[in-house]
């Protein structure tokens, strides 16, 4: 058995989703536990067409066994007319060996975003995300408002997961609410997760 590792599994078109992962991972890290970056190619309107098995830059691309293996999923995309992007839709379309197995379930889940504009579909994207989590079995994890900058947020973030005000060119950087947030999501993450295996460490087989 490899050590436990939450997997920080995105996809990024131009660039803020991935630097919203990396956050994320940070705050997995500080609070104790390995975090995974791992992104998925994009999906080609040609049916012969096919991605580099290595993609040229960041994150390298997630294999089932990344999937099976992790402790924990955190789960990005841009949005999409108010939902996740076909790439990472069509990722997770392919797990149904996962979901029968079941090799997900009870294990702690949540999910980040951007989007162009400020109400460019945040919320319906996080919320939408969640769903095959929720048939995969997972136990999803939001932000409480006990983290004041939830409140005083002027760009992204909810608690139904992270989220960021990229932007219409993707340029606009994470401001320090929504950084904050980012890390925080993935403490949290790490903090549920580490607190579900100690328990599962002390139940007599």
């Amino acid at each position: 058995m490899s050590d436990p590792y939450v997997l920080v599994l995105y996809y990024s078109h131009n660039g803020a989703t991935a630097k919203m992962a990396r956050l994320i991972a940070e705050g997995i890290e500080q609070a104790g536990l390995e975090a995974r970056l791992r992104t998925v190619p994009k999906v080609s309107p040609e049916t012969r067409a096919s991605a580099p098995k290595v993609p040229d830059s960041g994150a390298i691309y997630c294999t089932e066994d990344d999937l099976k293996n992790c402790s924990a999923l955190v789960l990005g995309s841009p949005t999409r007319f108010g939902n996740m992007a076909a790439p990472l839709k069509y990722f997770i379309d392919g797990t149904s060996s996962l979901w029968l197995s079941g090799s997900l379930s009870g294990k702690p889940a949540a999910v980040f975003t951007t989007t162009a504009s400020l109400h460019g579909g945040q919320e319906s994207t996080l919320l939408s995300m969640q769903l095959p989590l929720l048939h995969h079995g997972m136990l999803l994890v939001g932000l409480p408002y006990s983290e004041s900058a939830l409140t005083e947020t002027r760009g992204g973030g909810t608690p139904y997961g992270a989220s960021h005000l990229a932007g219409s060119d993707g340029a606009r950087p994470l401001d320090g609410h929504e950084t904050t947030l980012c890390r925080a999501l993935g403490k949290r993450v790490a903090t549920v997760t580490r607190q579900l295996l100690a328990g599962a460490a002390h139940v007599p087989s």
